[in-house]
């Protein structure tokens, strides 16, 4: 299910790849499923599921993802490697994935979360004794801990629409002590009525990916819901707690990456083709504008611009994407088909990674990376200066417009970290007036406010 900023990793698809030195590495830790720089089984010390646990526990600890007695309690028990058999007990006790079930094309669509963002997540829920939560996304080791943390006096609901995986999540939830968790067949859009507790939950935590946040009326007046949220093809966790009928964003964010969600919420945009099918672009979020010139935009040579922004190999900056993708109108990922490649891209967007971009008025431009210094100066990272790469006739200004963002992030938001965020029901009866950014989803209005050192600022609008 799920990844972060640590190990250079593969993301969006469960396919493995090698990592590729010709670029800045966004620093994400796999969650769906394991990639090549996870450690074989055989290469890690062997020992009894209890002790693999216990030194599971310890370096979770020490990474700083549990902060808490009563995770950490909760880690300490539940028995891992029981709701993951297939696997051997090396992989079930390393701080990975453990991908289940795939569909067709081989992508996941079931697993067992990587125990770091497991643990981020619970810290982010607030769970306290005697809490009514609903999990949704089952697997079972995840609604047992949360079960382990609630205690006998909590209630634990863990729900997914595919009944393979309930069925499984209640044999392992019986097996190992934790029959009480009331697991369910339903689709996380539409939650039965019947299953909400007067006054509603006090935590919802969601573990598959969700483009959307169709819950607000399931949480309890101050409860908690924390979920991995698709904001332009990005996503991250995001621990909110609701006021006035609102969900108010008060963790830190991480990024990361879950199986997507099924059923009505599922969310996939187009890929819209450009030169046949060489290039593709995907608009996430937002509404689409046309692509009509695009074609001939790249046969003129591209136009360059530097915008003197560095960053070293191994530095996150996820909030840069975050930002240009809230910030700049006509937003897109661009891709490559790597079987149609003639590199007019250059260089060529990885293929787990899609390019940012934007489109206006039958131009393109795309942000790109040109390395300034080699492994060994710098600290021994390579630095790169970001860099935009205009196509079509106003080559030169959407190219600007791209790098002056760029720059201004730099200069205003780059060490604020993460925008506060809030959620608005689209069915309220007035939405709250803002000159913050906003988004429009299909349930909820989502609205940004950036800080700059340490002053909140509204900067614009997005549709």
């Amino acid at each position: 299910m799920p990844s972060t900023l640590r190990k250079p990793r593969t993301t969006w698809t469960p396919y493995t790849r090698p990592v590729r030195t010709d670029q800045p590495r966004l620093r994400v830790r796999s969650a769906v499923p394991p990639s090549s720089s996870s450690a074989p089984a055989d290469s890690q010390s062997a020992g009894s599921p209890d002790e693999l646990r216990q030194q599971l526990v310890d370096r979770l600890i020490a990474d700083g993802r549990i902060r808490t007695p009563a995770v950490e309690a909760a880690f300490r028990r539940v028995p891992r490697h029981a709701f993951a058999p297939e696997v051997e007990l090396t992989s079930a006790y390393a701080d990975d994935v453990v991908a289940r079930r795939f569909d067709a094309a081989g992508r996941a669509t079931s697993s067992v979360s990587a125990p770091w963002l497991m643990a981020e997540m619970l810290e982010a829920a607030r769970l306290r004794r005697g809490a009514s939560v609903l999990e949704i996304g089952s697997g079972g080791n995840n609604a047992a801990l949360v079960a382990e943390i609630v205690g006998e006096d909590g209630s634990v609901t863990t729900l997914d629409i595919d009944p393979a995986v309930t069925t499984r999540a209640r044999s392992f939830l019986n097996t190992t002590g934790y029959s009480h968790v009331h697991v369910v067949t339903a689709d996380g859009e539409h939650i039965p009525r019947e299953l909400v507790p007067g006054g509603g939950f006090d935590a919802v935590i969601v573990t598959v990916e969700s483009w959307d946040l169709p819950w607000i009326d399931l949480i309890a007046e101050g409860g908690r819901l924390v979920v991995p949220l698709r904001i332009h093809g990005f996503v991250w966790a995001i621990g909110f707690t609701k006021h006035n009928g609102l969900l108010e964003g008060d963790e830190p964010w991480t990024m990361c990456g879950f199986v997507p969600m099924q059923g009505a919420g599922a969310h996939q945009a187009p890929l819209i083709p450009i030169r046949g099918e060489e290039v593709r672009v995907q608009f996430e979020d937002g509404n689409p504008i046309s692509t009509e010139g695009l074609d001939a935009a790249f046969d003129n040579p591209k136009h360059e611009v530097r915008t003197g922004v560095t960053v070293r190999s191994q530095e996150p900056f996820d909030n840069l994407q975050l930002w240009l993708a809230i910030t700049l109108p006509g937003f897109v990922r661009l891709s490559v088909d790597p079987d149609l490649d003639t590199k007019v891209l250059s260089p060529t967007p990885p293929p787990h990674w899609p390019a940012l971009a934007i489109i206006h008025k039958g131009s393109l431009a795309r942000l790109a990376w040109l390395k300034i210094t080699d492994d060994g100066e710098a600290g021994g990272e390579p630095t790169w200066e970001l860099v935009v790469h205009g196509y079509g006739p106003a080559s030169e200004h959407v190219a600007k417009l791209v790098a002056e963002q760029v720059r201004r992030w730099d200069r205003d938001h780059r060490t604020a970290g993460y925008p506060r965020i809030r959620a608005t029901p689209a069915t309220a009866a007035e939405r709250r007036a803002s000159t913050d950014i906003h988004l429009d989803k299909k349930h909820v209005r989502l609205d940004f406010a950036w800080s700059t050192t340490g002053t909140d600022t509204a900067c614009g609008t997005t549709q």
